[in-house]
């Protein structure tokens, strides 16, 4: 067979021209698999000489050029065609040419259909730790960020109004939360990928007696796919990868509009350091906060790469198809930016300073201490619903008489609402003391906050 030429080109009339080659090629993204696939290859090779399909002799021979093979493309040193169309087709050309005969025997029971489903299965164990361990460290970032504001308060908004007062610490905590459900999500998702269809061939298996639990063991895979037809096509994996990373893009959108909006001038929560980022070519006064946006913005990316892959999935009919070649690009694209959007996101929160003096100044805006107080009336044997309704007639005589706050209004006033108020009612009224009388578990005041911090330190050291 020449150097460029394909087996199934036999069956056809005459070669492919340029338009139909440049419109089926994939080596210009899957290339990034070649090291799976020379390990998937160099596995595949080892059963074959195991079970007497080829000999060892030839085996050795196989496994050395495979390695020099990928030696050459980790060194840049490897020519690409893409008229070899894939990333397998490139390497096993390579090696024919290397080594002659026994190259040509590497793909005995094997179809590039069983080969990709494989080759993509072992990138993505390794690329989802990878994952994990940007999220640690971003969850890593907000905690220590946390530990130095386990006292200051913050409001916390529902509706973009003003709710109740919490710990500074608390806020950032709750995205650290929200991360570790994306870091165990992955890991539900790499459990259910690490099985190999290695062996399933074509569609149908092989009348070869190929061991396919021992290519299972030699690249590290829990277990075998039990359906040929069914596992040279499931995909099932990579939508649910893309699923993971819009959550996560989903979650660094929240902290970015969060942080955004924290940033202006109407709030001035927080100032990020100037390497993060950028000013504008018309207005010199300002700095933009675009390093966030794109990380709001990139979230549509993540999302269209899911839909994307949705859709190749939804009307295919049985085993595999042509189609399943654009899943690459899908998956390669929704990857790629969680990982810069993870690096980004953490660097921002380790060069994130809140103001919190300019914060603790504004506190008394927005009455956050009323929930506290129809608590205190509920202590005092009143119904909720006529506790709330006693603290939202006394914040509306607030607003009437220009009063920014609870405690500024008279105990007789007070008293003229519900009669069951006495003078202890002053001390529930600030935020800094609300945070402090939080009593159930999770709630967002500075015990609860210290306690979060301990956990989450052990916990990220655990994943």
């Amino acid at each position: 067979m020449a150097h460029g030429e394909k087996s199934w080109e036999k069956r056809l009339a005459g070669g492919a021209d340029d338009l139909a080659i440049d419109f089926v090629e994939s080596l210009s993204y899957d290339r990034r698999l070649y090291k799976y696939d020379i390990v998937g290859s160099i596995a595949h090779a080892e059963m074959l000489a195991a079970q007497n399909l080829i000999t060892r002799s030839e085996f050795g021979e196989i496994k050395k050029g495979l390695l020099e093979i990928a030696d050459q493309i980790g060194t840049g040193r490897f020519t690409f065609d893409k008229r070899q169309e894939d990333i397998h087709m490139a390497v096993e050309a390579a090696l024919i040419a290397k080594i002659g005969e026994p190259g040509k025997k590497l793909h005995t029971g094997r179809s590039r259909n069983d080969q990709v489903a494989t080759d993509i299965r072992l990138w993505m164990r390794d690329q989802i730790e990878i994952i994990q361990t940007y999220i640690s460290q971003l969850q890593l970032a907000l905690v220590r960020k946390a530990e130095k504001h386990t006292e200051d308060i913050l409001p916390v908004y529902t509706h973009l109004q003003r709710a109740q007062p919490a710990t500074l610490a608390s806020y950032l905590l709750s995205f650290t939360e929200m991360l570790a459900r994306d870091w165990s999500r992955l890991k539900d998702c790499r459990k259910r990928l690490n099985v190999c269809p290695l062996g399933s061939g074509a569609a149908a298996g092989s009348t070869l007696p190929l061991d396919r639990e021992m290519s299972a063991k030699l690249l590290g895979f829990e277990d075998i796919t039990y359906n040929s037809i069914d596992a040279v096509s499931d995909r099932d994996f990579c939508a649910e990868f893309i699923f993971c990373c819009s959550l996560i893009s989903a979650h660094l959108s929240r902290l970015a509009e969060d942080w955004i909006l924290f940033a202006s001038s109407e709030f001035a929560f927080i100032r990020i350091d100037d390497a993060y980022c950028t000013s504008s070519s018309m207005m010199p006064q300002k700095r933009n906060p675009d390093l966030l946006e794109l990380i709001r913005g990139k979230t549509g990316s993540v999302y269209g790469a899911l839909i994307g892959m949705l859709t190749i999935l939804k009307a295919q009919p049985s085993a595999y198809n042509r189609d399943l070649q654009e899943d690459k690009l899908h998956v390669f694209s929704a990857s790629d930016v969680i990982e810069s959007c993870l690096r980004m996101a953490r660097a921002i929160v380790e060069h994130t300073a809140f103001q919190t003096k300019k914060i603790a100044d504004g506190l008394d805006e927005g009455f956050l201490d009323a929930t506290a107080m129809a608590e205190y009336l509920v202590g005092r044997g009143v119904p909720f619903r006529e506790a709330h309704g006693i603290v939202g007639s006394l914040v509306a005589l607030c607003e009437k008489e220009g009063k920014k706050r609870l405690a500024d209004l008279t105990i007789e006033q007070m008293r003229a609402a519900c009669e069951k108020i006495e003078n202890e009612v002053y001390s529930v009224l600030n935020p800094a003391g609300v945070c402090k009388n939080y009593k159930t578990l999770g709630a967002a005041g500075p015990e609860n906050a210290r306690a979060q911090i301990r956990y989450w330190k052990e916990k990220i050291k655990e994943q």
